[in-house]
């Protein structure tokens, strides 16, 4: 044993510790208008995709106080229900409705993720803190999401937690925590003993989202991460110690104990990186490192549809992640695993011209269909577009399918860099997302609800000038 164990001397606190929450409280993330506009357009779409998840009973029975009848009067709101909850809770809620559907904005790195997925944070506390007498508006709202992006964002460029087995929630508590403890009027110490805290939490396996286990939990992880960062938070502000060292510590701290005693840095200056760059899904409800595959599927749809029985082959290039995560041969057992599945993903669009979430589930899988066309598939890797996928200039998301047919014909190559929601197709994209929450909001809020937030969503200024609690407000006026 190192005698250096042995020494009881407080330490100053880890470097991470002080880097993050100086940031929290020091940037400034309104001066970017891209990236604030960015923001305003990720508050819009992940909401919507809360909503959307409320169609899936699935979903909606993990909902609620924990303990039936354990409310909060006035507490944070859940939006799409008449929950009102303590924010612990309210967070978990909404953190998990907007994960449910694996259909809000991505991040992919050494490490990936769901930014958005720290909004189950925000949102919840913003609306508490508002109706407990703190002023904040939908402005306060944008810059922490652009921190809370930024923080889990550039975490994840140089460090891959997946790699040693454990799930990148991780990085959405340390997130949640950071900005959840700055946005309650933690001082600097606080934020500091909070992350340290959130880290000694650990990482949950990943266990649940790979075969054979993959399951339901991964989309109620987000939710159960954004949660805790709210908690940690409490505990600092009411006093709770920290531990300095929490990731250096000889033996005991993080990175010798999780990380395989790799240091863990932050691949860039903190600012407003990931914002600017964030990955939306826009046109299909995948794992994102498939989303382009499922384009060039759809693509193929007419060359294939009426020659399903003549199939011989379908080849599917993807980068190293995707043929590491995703390429999953054998029965698939629920909607996560199916989602999931790059085969999968793959095979309904050749046979339907679509992706919608509804067809992961049981009764969209039974059909026979899918399966034939699964077993004919080849997934390898295409090496060139691991290396785009890397590159940090195109950060690039490739994948290429082929049918070949029993006669010896066979389909165009259809390639496919960059998905729709990439930064170099915000073009098209934004139009879309419009599509996507308006058709969300009309389906699931009354009339009234839904035309103030449509009208209010599409100025900057309006938005960001209205209260949180007024606008949470809106999407519980069912």
């Amino acid at each position: 044993m190192n005698l250096a164990t042995r020494d009881a001397r407080r330490p100053d606190p880890d470097s991470l510790f002080e880097t993050i929450a100086d940031y929290v409280l020091s940037f400034d993330a309104t001066v970017s208008e891209e990236a604030m506009a960015t923001a305003r357009y990720c508050v819009m779409d992940s909401l919507a995709c809360a909503l959307m998840a409320l169609d899936y009973p699935a979903c909606t029975k993990l909902l609620g106080p924990i303990v039936p009848g354990a409310v909060l009067s006035p507490g944070a709101r859940v939006p799409g229900t008449d929950f009102e909850l303590d924010p612990v809770r309210a967070a978990h809620n909404l953190g998990t409705m907007i994960r449910w559907l694996d259909y809000n904005d991505t991040w992919l790195a050494a490490e990936w993720g769901h930014p958005s997925d720290n909004l189950g944070t925000i949102l919840a506390l913003s609306d508490y803190m508002c109706r407990t007498g703190t002023v904040v508006t939908l402005r306060d709202v944008l810059s922490w999401g652009i921190k809370a992006h930024e923080i889990q964002g550039v975490l994840a460029l140089e460090n891959s937690f997946n790699r040693v087995g454990l799930d990148h929630v991780l990085l959405v508590r340390i997130a949640s925590t950071a900005v959840a403890t700055a946005m309650m009027g933690g001082t600097h110490d606080q934020i500091v003993d909070a992350l340290t805290n959130a880290w000694i939490d650990g990482g949950a396996l990943r266990t649940y989202r790979h075969a054979p286990n993959t399951g339901s939990r991964k989309s109620w992880a987000a939710g159960d991460a954004t949660s805790r960062g709210v908690w940690h938070a409490l505990q600092s502000l009411r006093g709770e110690m920290g531990y300095p060292s929490a990731l250096t510590a000889e033996r005991w701290g993080f990175q010798d104990v999780l990380f395989e005693e790799k240091a863990i840095e932050l691949g860039r200056p903190l600012g407003l990186y990931v914002m600017e760059q964030v990955l939306f899904k826009v046109s299909y409800p995948a794992e994102f490192h498939a989303q382009t595959a499922v384009e060039a599927a759809v693509a193929l749809h007419p060359h294939v549809v009426d020659r399903l029985d003549d199939i011989d082959r379908i080849d599917i290039e993807t980068q190293e992640a995707g043929a590491r995560i995703i390429d999953k041969t054998g029965p698939l057992a629920n909607p996560a695993d199916r989602d999931h599945c790059i085969q999968y993903m793959v095979a309904v669009p050749l046979l339907k011209g679509d992706l919608t979430a509804e067809d992961y589930e049981d009764a969209a899988a039974a059909d026979p269909k899918i399966d034939r066309l699964r077993e004919a598939m080849v997934v390898r890797e295409n090496e060139s577009f691991t290396v785009d996928y890397f590159d940090a200039e195109k950060r690039a998301i490739p994948n290429a399918v082929q049918v070949f047919f029993q006669d010896g014909s066979s389909t165009e190559r259809v390639e496919v860099s960059y998905p729709i929601g990439h930064r170099r197709r915000r073009g098209e994209a934004f139009p879309l997302l419009r599509e996507k929450y308006t058709a969300a909001v009309k389906r699931h809020l009354s009339a009234e609800g839904a035309a103030r937030i449509l009208d209010v969503c599409e100025d900057q200024g309006a938005f960001e000038a209205t209260s949180a609690d007024t606008f949470v407000g809106w999407w519980c006026e069912s």
